[in-house]
């Protein structure tokens, strides 16, 4: 029976992170769902339709993922989806501490979900969208932590605009 997995985030940016996991993930499960999750109380550095514009670009050539957009629980496009996964990088103990209690929440609002818990490569450990916002926004370079297709985004807009 195929197995499907949902890896939910806002994804801005993408980083080499979560590039990493999507990868990782894909080889496991016969379907990656990247479930960009709608969140109008963030601020953000591309709009959401770039950002689905942007991840969908990243992962155009790795079979069985597929990018797609949602509102609400993360457990409610799983339910939609008929995936029994549920996806998460892990960089540190923290990470660990905050992820933990959102997948005991949602077995409890989904019971047949598992949440799979990726521990980060080490080389990507450091790097969080947040960060690189911050980085961005500071006029710093941020190419080493993004996928190439962001960073060819990022030197088209104004950075005013952020």
């Amino acid at each position: 029976m195929p197995q499907s997995a949902v890896f939910p985030g806002s994804f801005d940016p993408i980083t080499l992170g979560h590039t990493d996991i999507v990868e990782r993930a894909s080889k496991i499960f016969d379907k990656v769902y990247v479930a960009i999750g709608q969140n109008t109380t963030k601020t953000t550095l591309f709009p959401f339709g770039k950002r689905m514009e942007i991840v969908s670009k990243v992962f155009v050539n790795i079979p069985g993922v597929e990018v797609l957009s949602y509102e609400g629980l993360t457990v409610e496009i799983c339910r939609k989806l008929g995936a029994k996964y549920v996806v998460r990088g892990l960089r540190s103990g923290t990470d660990f501490d905050y992820e933990r209690n959102i997948a005991l929440m949602n077995s409890k609002l989904y019971p047949d979900i598992e949440t799979v818990f990726f521990i980060s490569n080490p080389d990507y450990a450091g790097i969080s969208s947040t960060i690189v916002r911050e980085i961005y926004k500071f006029g710093g370079d941020i190419s080493n932590f993004v996928p190439d297709i962001v960073s060819d985004y990022i030197g088209k807009m104004d950075r005013a605009v952020y």
